[in-house]
């Protein structure tokens, strides 16, 4: 039948029946809506059929898929339809399974039923519905496809996170129980080694006090890395309160230049609408990058901005240091190879993992901007459009 077949047919029945059809064809594309609105329309247009299902086929394209269970095809009179792609009259006679093709392939079919005998018209107005809905259901199908690999992705992206949370929080209570401790020990045991000390034995005084300043250093650099692995701050508070805790931090710690004096705005009401996964990426960038002023820039200002829009999310790391020449330690492409360029490149993986992106703009003498973007989940739809 010819794209003008079924409009001619269905236009033999009425305006009525064609307003209905523009206003399911207009409504929502997303599935199951629509092959219920389009089995509805079916029961309200037909004289005699009484029930409609409308069965779209998986995207593994094994089974069909309804309100109910999947349905194998080849099985029943709805799989054997699917399976050959020819309606398939039910043995009482009252209804048929009707496949819908799209582009040579079976898509859908339509199962409908009535309570008597299934008059031929009926059959006929059915057939044809599933001619001139089969690019919708086509683009419903695509469009479902596309929805379930993003959530695949976004998924996958959270599982990702999450482990490497968990090997942090694990490497975090092993220094804990492990290193921090020996050093509190060791601590113990300088003192009584410093009590012990005849007082006319000055060197060795003096190397206990230094062992004892060693100590002291190691053991504060080691609370750092066990704050820097997994700040609870993170947990408890938020993103907006762990970001304020690393520059309340950054700016107590030794730099080189002195002080650094870090600034946090955020802008923005939907932290709540952040899953904590996206949350923990911006933090480990924020942290990254904050870090690298410290290590590196000579920098004695930090601005960090945190900006939540409808669908996504962007930090921006300004500092007033030294900068660089991006081509030169990153490379073509932005993926270097030289030691300085892996936290950089880390800041890009996460935040690539979550189907975003950072960016680096700095030059020698003018500082540093890091700024990332981050789609948040659930809100950066229609990568596929329905028509």
């Amino acid at each position: 039948m010819t794209a003008a077949g079924p409009l001619e047919l269905l236009a033999g029945r009425g305006n009525d029946l064609l307003v209905r059809i523009v206003a399911v064809a207009c409504s929502d594309r997303e599935l199951p809506r629509m092959a219920e609105d389009l089995a509805g329309l079916v029961v309200r247009s037909a004289r005699a059929l009484t029930f409609c299902d409308v069965y779209v086929l998986a995207e593994d394209e094994r089974v069909l898929e309804w309100s109910g269970p999947p349905v194998p095809l080849g099985d029943g009179d709805v799989g054997r339809a699917a399976a050959h792609g020819r309606a398939r009259s039910h043995p009482d006679g009252r209804g048929a399974a009707i496949p819908v093709h799209s582009e040579g392939t079976v898509i859908a079919v339509m199962d409908v039923r009535s309570a008597g005998p299934a008059p031929a018209e009926d059959l006929v107005l059915v057939t044809a519905l599933a001619g001139l809905f089969a690019p919708v259901l086509s683009s419903c199908r695509r469009l479902r496809t596309a929805r379930e690999r993003e959530h695949a992705a976004e998924r996958f992206a959270e599982r990702a996170v999450e482990a490497q949370e968990a090997e942090r929080s694990r490497l975090s209570r092993e220094i804990h129980d492990g290193i921090a401790q020996r050093l509190a020990s060791l601590g113990f045991h300088l003192s009584a080694a410093e009590r012990a000390l005849p007082e006319h034995h000055p060197e060795g005084l003096a190397q206990i006090m230094m062992a004892r300043r060693l100590c002291e250093l190691a053991a504060a650099e080691t609370r750092a890395a066990i704050g820097g692995l997994r700040p609870p701050v993170l947990d408890d508070l938020g993103l907006s309160a762990a970001l304020a805790t690393l520059a309340r931090e950054a700016g107590d710690g030794p730099g080189p230049s002195g002080p650094l004096d870090v600034t946090v705005t955020v802008e923005g009401e939907l932290e709540d609408a952040l899953p904590d996964h996206v949350q923990t990426a911006l933090y480990r960038i924020a942290q990254e990058a904050v870090g690298n002023c410290l290590r590196h820039a000579s920098a004695t200002c930090v601005d960090l901005l945190l900006e939540h829009s409808h669908d996504r999310v962007r930090l921006k790391v300004t500092d007033d240091g030294a900068g660089f020449p991006v081509r030169d330690v990153l490379g073509q492409g932005g993926r270097g190879r030289r030691p300085d360029s892996y936290g950089l490149r880390g800041m890009r993986e996460r935040a690539e993992l979550l189907g975003g992106r950072v960016s680096v703009t700095s030059r020698p003498g003018a500082g540093t901007t890091v700024e990332a973007v981050i789609p948040i989940p659930g809100r950066h739809r229609g990568a596929v459009s329905p028509s």
